[in-house]
């Protein structure tokens, strides 16, 4: 019987599902949109049941009709979804409340000033190895303790989504140890077991769970999660992942040296080494990383972490400035976006002196500033919405090449640049990138992405690849970006001019949100 594996991913606003075969090719592929709900400034939020449940629900049946394969036939399940979200949930595994964000959502900040004050700034470090931000899941958990203190008191667990769906399909409660170590600290140890003595001051250390490696075949398919998806009863579920970890090992990020920019909602990176790095504040101004953690390729380890803006900037320009194109693109007209990347490529370097800084939700990396704003600077009459659309994907360029000048600085700079995401198909933005880098960009086939990387992790985790080494030799080639290299010097000599602008604006920025 010739075998399948199945790869879910939960994403900010998609979900897709992918079914490869046993040549690692993709025999069925499926997406379904969701939404974001923002109920107050600075809240993001989604409803765990009706959609990361409810679009796994969808997408198994979705692919298996659309295949024709019989549910027997698929070998192993992976999932994915978005890293470091909080979600309380009841013994049942039902949520209490809906899930609450990862980093972009920074209602949480009055508990990391606490905790920064409680803990002092060398305690801080030695717990979470970086300032404590909106992208730690711990102080959203104390947020809950404070703020929602009938819903704190039902919390049998307190989980991520790649927890919950993995919860939901085999009624075992665990973590990807790279997303527990890095996100959750400081609830887990360095060698993924629960740290009682900090757990108290937000939790119970029953109420987290359970640390295993990413590819660990942790339960199978229960009867009733069969039923709501129509997957076999009995088929093996690995522990699973957040997204972007996913989408690395689905274009290949598996060895030292190896940098990974994925352009969805918001741009995360993660950087391969093949040693700890701790976390680094920059002299220069260029802003700072949080420390390294341990990835989930054994022996590796990894900086990552993300922006708040990058497709929720194109998306917000998109709504402002090409309503007209939106709105024909539902009559069955061109893609908005495709509308704006031909514009933006038409609109030279430096997008006739406008240049904007993408802050427009508060900041994490590199600022780890909750209220940094956004700036268009050097506007001008004869400026229109081709420039501000262009000085949109050069702002999010600026921000990873910010990224590379600090890895430059760490002494660790990449020896190959990889890219990922729904941004990947604007070629102006990516050729931005390219240049902004000044070295070559490879850029996957389309399908390689969160839910093909939960698919081949599936295959691993049942011994359908018999190492990470070969889950690379098994990926596709996909295609290089050369970089201009006149280019890349006009971005070298304008990116001061970024950088200070948040630098010399920053204490104006945060008195305008008193």
């Amino acid at each position: 019987m010739k075998r399948y594996f199945l790869g879910i991913d939960i994403g900010t606003f998609e979900s897709r599902g992918i079914l490869i075969d046993e040549s690692f090719r993709v025999a069925a592929d499926a997406s379904v949109p969701h939404g974001m709900d923002n109920p107050q400034p600075g809240w993001f939020e989604q409803e765990a049941e009706a959609v990361w449940w409810g679009d796994l629900c969808k997408l198994c049946r979705i692919l298996i009709k659309q295949s024709g394969i019989r549910p027997e036939q698929i070998a192993c399940v992976g999932t994915s979804a978005l890293g470091t979200d909080c979600l309380p949930v009841d013994e049942q595994c039902r949520p209490l409340r809906p899930a609450i964000l990862y980093g972009i959502d920074a209602r949480a900040s009055e508990e990391a000033a606490w905790l920064t004050e409680h803990y002092g700034q060398a305690r801080v470090q030695e717990l979470f190895g970086h300032p404590i931000c909106s992208g730690d899941t711990a102080t959203k958990i104390l947020w809950l303790r404070r703020h929602e203190p009938e819903i704190y008191a039902k919390t049998a667990y307190f989980l991520t989504g790649s927890s919950f769906l993995t919860a939901r399909l085999t009624g075992k409660y665990v973590i990807d140890q790279s997303l527990a170590k890095g996100s959750f600290r400081p609830l887990y140890q360095a060698d993924g077991s629960v740290n009682e003595a900090e757990c108290g001051l937000y939790c119970r250390p029953d109420q987290i769970a359970a640390c295993a490696w990413s590819t660990d075949i942790v339960g199978t398919v229960t009867p009733e999660a069969a039923a709501q998806t129509g997957l076999a009863a009995g088929t093996p579920v690995i522990t699973g992942t957040g997204d972007s970890t996913a989408e690395a090992i689905s274009v290949g990020l598996v060895e030292p040296g190896t940098a990974f920019f994925q352009y969805g909602s918001s741009m995360f990176y993660y950087y391969c080494t093949d040693h700890f790095v701790g976390s680094y504040v920059s002299p220069q101004g260029n802003g700072a990383l949080k420390g390294g953690k341990a990835f989930t390729v054994p022996g590796t380890y990894c900086l990552g972490d993300g922006t708040n803006a990058a497709g929720t900037l194109t998306r917000w320009v998109r709504d402002l400035l090409y309503s007209k194109e939106l709105d024909a693109e539902k009559q069955g007209g061109e893609n908005a976006y495709a509308v704006m990347a031909r514009e933006a490529a038409a609109v030279p370097p430096g997008s006739d002196g406008l240049i904007m800084l993408p802050y427009i939700y508060g900041e994490r990396s590199p600022l780890q500033d909750a209220e940094a704003t956004g700036m268009l600077f050097g506007l001008k009459g004869t400026h229109g919405r081709a420039q501000i659309n262009r000085a949109a994907l050069e702002a999010v360029g600026y921000s990873t090449y910010q990224h590379l000048l600090l890895f430059e600085e760490l002494g660790v700079p990449p020896r190959r640049i990889i890219t990922a995401g729904g941004g990947t198909k604007n070629a102006a933005w990516m050729q931005i990138i390219c240049d902004m880098a000044g070295m070559p960009l490879t850029i996957p086939e389309p399908f390689q992405c969160s839910s093909y990387g939960d698919a081949m992790l599936a295959a691993l985790g049942v011994g359908a690849l018999e190492s990470f080494a070969a889950l690379r030799a098994a990926l596709p080639q996909g295609r290089i970006l050369q970089p201009d290299r006149k280019n890349h010097e006009f971005y070298q000599e304008h990116y001061p001019i970024f950088r200070d602008l948040y630098l010399e604006n920053r204490d104006r920025m945060h008195r305008m949100q008193k």
